[in-house]
């Protein structure tokens, strides 16, 4: 199954100009350290409005030849006792997730795997969901020498306007200084910060099959991980996006994620990098055009509605996600399903609110105007099947509307291409079902091969 090209159609209101100028990325050489590069871009977000705000001067762009690109990202959301994994974490933690509790008097690593890698990198922070403004009282970025371990003689001091501390007000979020430390493709990296008081409920990301590790008190240049005692496999806090500088006739060009669980990951196995933009960004770098892949997905989230639970709606935060990712040429698009899920009576996560496929049209409709107007490339990604779960998902009403939905994002030529994760992903033998092989324990993710088939199935030369 391929990745189908988007064919003209001058009676679609949603139609903008295709995006032009997007040419392959040829393997370039990596450009030392400009002594010149800028102060830190430092914005500001508020949950309840969608815009970026800045809240100090710009940085100056890179000079000639090079381009900031988004090569990691996660989607933030208010703090939430909601969990949906194994009790691992909390057998070994005593709780879901850290972010109710926050942290103290502590240091927190989070281990990222970058997509692609650049002569520098600068790291974006969010204290959007806060109630209460968030001081780092120092931060850190290295090498990953795997679990908590930084590889000795590699750890970097993160500044802000050139400060090694920051109080960063609620609804906010901020980007680093640049910081000299070359990467490469696929490389990880431990990225650690330093909390002398309380927290407060934390901003976070709830799904993550990487794991994050605290330790008590100064950890900052610690390579070792013996201190680093408590562990989850949960959520990355605070954290939000990497940005490398790339370099060269040609310079990397970033795509981004955007979604519910599909595209967050969930049904991979722990620890393996297997979600659908990591076999994305693996398979670029084989083809010999290394892009940088940001992950915006939520898992739970809706298109129409905001949860306490999954986070903002789809359209909400859009266009935010559109801004926050540096050198987007191209947007996946993936969300409806849990609008059709069936919540139990009395569930704190959200109510029941019947929703249509003409309602959900609408909604994609909205998101491929957004990405037009900033000239990104809008791939809409087919729903697959819902009925196979082994807990109750959706109704015969909500499996009608997968129905509709989907073969809107086929004919509709709305998208610039699509993505028909469904035909991958059905199981020939039952319509309503995933194929076997590629659906997780649970009967409605894709598992490791799914989201291989997935990424398999993309035509390169649409990006």
């Amino acid at each position: 199954m391929r990745l189908r090209r988007r064919h003209p159609s001058a009676a679609d209101p949603a139609r903008r100009p295709p995006h032009t100028g997007v040419r392959p990325l040829r393997a370039t050489a990596v450009a030392m350290l400009a002594t010149t590069l800028a102060a830190a871009l430092t914005g500001a977000c508020s949950p309840a409005d969608p815009a970026l705000r800045t809240t100090a001067a710009a940085s100056h762009a890179p000079r000639t030849g090079q381009q900031w690109t988004a090569s990691w990202g996660a989607t933030m959301q208010q703090a939430t006792d909601y969990s949906d994994h194994t009790d691992d974490a909390k057998d070994a933690d005593g709780a879901a997730n850290w972010s109710r509790e926050g942290f103290h008097d502590e240091s927190l690593r989070q281990v990222i795997r970058m997509s692609v890698g650049g002569s520098a990198l600068r790291l974006r922070f969010s204290n959007a969901y806060g109630t209460r403004p968030l001081h780092l009282a120092g931060a850190t970025v290295a090498r990953s020498d795997g679990q908590a371990k930084a590889r000795p003689g590699t750890a970097r001091a993160l500044t802000f306007d050139h400060a090694r501390s920051l109080t960063l007000p609620a609804g906010r979020t901020t980007v680093t200084d640049p910081v000299s430390l070359p990467t490469a493709n696929l490389e990880k990296l431990t990225v650690t910060l330093r909390f002398t008081t309380p927290t407060g409920p934390a901003t976070m990301h709830r799904f993550t099959t990487a794991t994050s590790y605290r330790a008590p008190g100064d950890r900052l240049e610690s390579a070792a991980d013996d201190a680093f005692d408590r562990r989850t496999s949960h959520a990355w806090y605070y954290l939000t996006g990497a940005d490398v500088l790339a370099a060269g006739p040609d310079p990397a060009s970033s795509v981004l994620v955007f979604g519910d669980s599909l595209m967050d990951g969930v049904g991979t196995s722990p620890g393996t990098d297997d979600r659908f933009s990591d076999k994305l960004a693996e398979r670029l770098i084989a083809d010999g055009r290394p892009t940088g892949i940001a992950n915006a997905g939520l898992a739970g989230d809706r298109l129409l509605h905001d949860s306490p639970c999954f986070g903002e709606k789809g359209t909400a935060r859009f266009v935010r996600e559109l801004r926050n990712h540096a050198g987007l040429r191209a947007v996946f698009v993936h969300l409806g399903a849990n609008d059709l899920s069936r919540l139990p009576d009395g569930d704190s996560c959200g109510e029941n609110r019947p929703v249509t496929a003409r309602q959900l049209i609408d909604g994609h409709r909205a998101l491929i105007r957004e990405a037009h107007a900033r000239g990104v490339k809008a791939i809409g990604v087919t729903l697959p099947p819902l009925a196979g779960a082994v807990f109750p998902f959706t109704d015969p009403a909500g499996i009608q509307a997968r129905r509709e939905l989907n073969h809107w994002i086929r004919t509709s030529h709305a998208y610039d291409a699509v993505l028909d994760a469904a035909r991958v992903l059905t199981d020939p033998q039952d319509p309503d079902r995933t194929r076997p092989g590629y659906v997780s324990q649970d009967g409605l993710h894709p598992s490791d091969a799914g989201y291989l088939a997935m990424a398999s199935a993309v035509d390169l030369t649409t990006l």
